[in-house]
């Protein structure tokens, strides 16, 4: 058995496929079902059921799963504590964020990791946060952007506070610069799945005050909520930086939403299991700089939180 086999058998169970794994793990789809097949010869039992579908674990796979999550990570860890410091960072660091903050953060976070922070690889995942929450739960990033209420912050850092905002499409009759949560029934929406953070937020705070959302579809792609609305065939209630490139062009338009403002804030997690990596550690002292700078030259349309605020890191 080989390290390099457990990667590749880790990765093909948490893409769900072959042929996704492949181009996340950047080795060809035959290679991969190789060495998946010499770990089960190598073991005597099947570790991966395959169908039409993808994948999906047997119960040798499972318990194979949860000890090569182990092993990779002590591998990680160690590999940090013997090439790593702190005058010098070092090694791969990987950070899930969500498809809204990855539209004004990623680029500039790349730009400037790759500037000040020279021997760290950052890679990137983009996703809806469901699915980021899950993979970071799992233990899947060493850091992650997610959304979260504000009493519901905990030690988390916290990057920038928003309100979301309804959206609608251009063409449609003038709007206020603000409309009431209470009216919002009236416009068919668009909107994310429900195990999603900000779908969640949205229907607390509509719950809590005894309204109603006409929900049309349920999407998990924020591209496509945006393709919807700038089509005329839905609305949205989003963040304004999930839109700020068609609203400033035009497709779109952004509507407050008040009575009462329904407001996320912006967090960095860490796996803390690699709190003591000092690549990690680099990078997550980075990212709240990061985020200030474009919120500062209105890149971000969201508020940088009070610095009494700011957990120490």
């Amino acid at each position: 058995m080989e390290i390099r086999q457990l990667r590749y058998f880790v990765g093909v169970v948490e893409a769900g496929s072959f042929t996704k794994a492949a181009g996340f793990l950047n080795v060809a789809q035959s290679a991969l079902s190789l060495h998946v097949r010499q770990l089960e010869e190598g073991f005597g039992t099947q570790l991966l059921i395959r169908d039409r579908t993808g994948v999906s674990v047997t119960a040798s796979g499972a318990k194979l799963l949860e000890r090569a999550r182990a092993i990779l990570n002590e591998i990680r860890l160690t590999e940090a504590e013997l090439t790593n410091t702190a005058a010098s960072p070092a090694g791969e660091v990987t950070i899930g964020i969500p498809s809204g903050a990855a539209r004004v953060l990623s680029g500039p976070l790349l730009e400037t990791v790759r500037h000040e922070l020279p021997k760290v690889s950052l890679k990137m995942v983009e996703g809806m946060t469901g699915p980021l929450e899950e993979w970071m739960a799992a233990g899947r990033f060493n850091l992650a952007v997610l959304y979260r209420t504000a009493d519901s912050v905990g030690r988390m850092t916290v990057l920038a506070r928003e309100d979301l905002c309804l959206v609608v499409p251009s063409g449609e009759p003038p709007f206020e610069d603000a409309i009431s949560l209470a009216d919002l029934h009236a416009f068919p929406l668009a909107v994310p799945m429900r195990n999603n953070n900000v779908r969640r937020s949205v229907a607390d705070v509509v719950a809590q005050h005894g309204c109603a959302l006409d929900v049309k579809f349920e999407v998990d792609s924020l591209s496509t909520i945006i393709n919807m609305v700038v089509e005329g065939k839905a609305h949205s209630i989003l963040a304004p930086s999930a839109v700020q490139k068609e609203a400033s062009q035009g497709l779109v338009r952004t509507v407050k939403i008040v009575d009462p403002v329904i407001t996320r804030s912006v967090v960095l997690a860490v796996n803390p299991k690699d709190e003591r990596s000092a690549a990690v550690s680099a990078v997550r002292k980075l990212i709240p700089k990061v985020a200030r700078e474009l919120i500062e030259i209105r890149d971000w349309a969201a508020v940088a939180p009070e610095a009494t605020l700011q957990p120490n890191l």
